[in-house]
């Protein structure tokens, strides 16, 4: 029997910005004079967050579980991504010890939705919204995200065993 011990995990994704009126990230949708282009709903939050997860468990990358080459994950809702990747961590004999996610964004601004974000990812993750945290940042106008072409978001995960 492997022995099971306390894991960390990073992520880390990015989406351009394209024609749309919102954008998805941390599971609600926000608002936007522009979309994110991605195969998926391009919730780069949830992504990251799956990163994260995956390679606390090395598990691999969202990419190899979820490929932008399989049609049936066109426009996939990244939330049942995330659930999909705590069933595995689940599988694995773990749990959630905590999430910490950054967003780096320009606009939108993302204060007024980050408590809804955290209480989604807390529910799809089966753990209490005080183990979830999310944050937002600009990057004072330098390189992409501050010429806002797009967003990037990053994740670190401590997962127990269960």
């Amino acid at each position: 029997m492997t022995t099971l011990f306390p894991r960390i995990g990073h992520g880390i994704d990015v989406h351009r910005f394209g024609p749309g009126d919102h954008v998805t990230l941390g599971g609600v949708k926000v608002a936007h004079e522009q979309g994110l282009v991605a195969h998926s709903d391009g919730d780069v939050a949830l992504h990251a967050l799956c990163d994260a997860i995956l390679g606390a468990l090395a598990l691999g990358d969202i990419g190899q579980h979820f490929p932008d080459t399989d049609a049936s994950y066109s426009g996939a809702d990244s939330r049942v991504l995330l659930r999909h990747v705590a069933s595995l961590m689940q599988g694995q004999g773990y749990r959630l010890g905590n999430a910490d996610v950054t967003v780096l964004a320009e606009r939108p601004k993302l204060a007024p939705h980050v408590a809804l974000m955290r209480e989604r990812i807390a529910a799809d993750l089966g753990v209490a919204p005080d183990c979830v945290s999310v944050k937002a940042t600009t990057t004072e106008k330098l390189g992409f995200v501050g010429r806002r072409e797009g967003i990037e978001a990053h994740a670190v995960v401590m997962l127990l065993p269960a």
